[in-house]
């Protein structure tokens, strides 16, 4: 059985200029015998406008350890769903293989473990004629491979949140709130 009970880890990455393509994964990971498993199970039916999936690198290519993702915005179009089911899903999934492959996620036990993933994936994507798809893989590959690290090393820790509690604000208060 998997060591990792219970982890959790963030990332963002920001788009190119005049993209919508921030990628902000929110990631758990721990034991299938453990409450991220009973919540992966959970996770197995539809919520409307909240799809869940497996992710997969591409046909029959399911990954592992086991890892659900769902979105935080609610899917409105089927564009939407193209591009997390397709651009985003294999985004995720090569950052999963790639975990593993440098070490990050271990390779022993991976049966043991499951991860679930909250995608961000900004509506206006779907609307933009002028999207680039490359920049939506580059951010959501590059943001889920540091959830996951993060994740797996317990970072930030509290001692760098204590440091940083004067100096690190979020950006929604920067003109609301001095520090």
């Amino acid at each position: 059985m998997s060591e990792i009970w219970f982890r959790t880890g963030e990332a963002t990455v920001l788009a190119a200029d005049g993209q919508y393509t921030d990628a902000m994964p929110e990631v758990l990971i721990g034991s299938t015998r453990g409450p991220v498993g009973q919540a992966f199970a959970g996770m197995m039916g539809q919520v409307q406008g909240h799809t869940r999936m497996f992710v997969v690198r591409d046909l029959n290519q399911l990954v592992r350890p086991s890892t659900m993702m769902t979105t935080k915005a609610t899917i409105h179009t089927a564009e939407y769903v193209n591009l997390l089911g397709g651009v985003v899903q294999a985004a995720t999934g090569d950052a999963i293989v790639d975990c593993v492959i440098e070490g990050i996620l271990p390779k022993d036990g991976l049966d043991d473990l499951c991860m679930i993933i909250m995608i961000w994936l900004d509506p206006r994507c779907a609307e933009d004629a002028n999207l680039d798809q490359k920049d939506l893989y580059r951010t959501n590959y590059e943001a889920t491979k540091l959830a996951i690290a993060r994740a797996i090393k317990g970072e930030p820790s509290i001692d760098e949140l204590i440091a940083n509690r004067k100096t690190v604000k979020h950006y929604a208060l920067e003109d609301i709130i001095e520090y």
